[in-house]
């Protein structure tokens, strides 16, 4: 059962602590933060191959739907295809309802279910700003199921992906604080000083690399592209080894 964590932590994209060290590969392009065009919010679909050490495991989908006014929600799936995890018929679902208020992405609910062979596992959560708590109930242990105090700026796992994606700027840090499963967590990434050359299938695309920084053995990294609403690649690495690994490749508006 040990693939069924990984692939979880895949949907979650940045749920795992992350050790790197900023370097420009060879090729990149340092580029001042004017330049730089981060992707607007828009409705799309993109489709991901995952892979899971190197061997491809399945697939993996992301959906933005605008459902009007500043209402919005933000959709992963991952199914597992081949290997250990087809043999378990592995099926993972994440969404968030969220509102766009312009410089932040506040989240209102957020669900996660989780299927395969022989179990089954199924959390939802409200964000109340209201009473200015969050609380999930499902198949949760008790201590997770209390109300965490709000903060604004907070995020669920998936709307952390959207608020990267606009936020980052080459060279510039980012912090965050994550309320997700009955959890808190303070996040801090670093955007790399300039783009890179990255090959996904047969495309090539000039991304930008966003990773974050503060604790942890394992790394997850996201390659962001300009006039692509989704990231081109999320990475996923234990141990100095490559684990997860998310390509896109294709996507469509919705």
């Amino acid at each position: 059962m040990a693939l069924l964590k990984p692939m979880l932590l895949a949907s979650l994209l940045t749920a795992l602590p992350v050790l790197a060290q900023e370097t420009v590969p060879a090729g990149a392009a340092a580029l001042p933060p004017a330049e730089w065009d981060p992707p607007a919010l828009q409705p799309f679909v993109a489709t991901y191959q995952a892979f899971y050490k190197g061997k491809e495991a399945g697939d993996a989908t992301m959906r933005v739907v605008h459902d009007d006014g500043a209402r919005w929600r933000v959709d992963m799936a991952v199914r597992g295809r081949r290997g250990f995890a087809g043999v378990l018929g592995l099926n993972l679902e994440q969404s968030t309802v969220f509102d766009n208020e312009g410089s932040v992405y506040v989240p209102l609910s957020q669900s996660t279910v989780k299927k395969a062979l022989f179990l089954g596992r199924k959390v939802t959560g409200t964000y109340d700003w209201r009473e200015g708590t969050a609380q999930w109930q499902g198949d949760l242990k008790k201590e997770r199921q209390r109300p965490i105090p709000l903060q604004r700026g907070d995020q669920s796992a998936l709307l952390l992906n959207l608020s990267l994606m606009r936020d980052a700027r080459p060279g510039q840090p980012l912090r965050y604080r994550y309320v997700d499963v009955g959890r808190v967590r303070q996040y801090e990434y670093q955007a790399a000083a300039g783009t890179e050359t990255v090959q996904v299938g047969d495309l090539s695309y000039d991304a930008l690399r966003v990773y974050r920084t503060n604790g942890g053995n394992d790394e997850t990294i996201m390659w962001i592209a300009n006039g692509v609403p989704t990231p081109v690649r999320i990475l996923q690495r234990e141990d100095g080894e490559d684990a997860i690994d998310l390509r896109l490749t294709e996507y469509q508006g919705a």
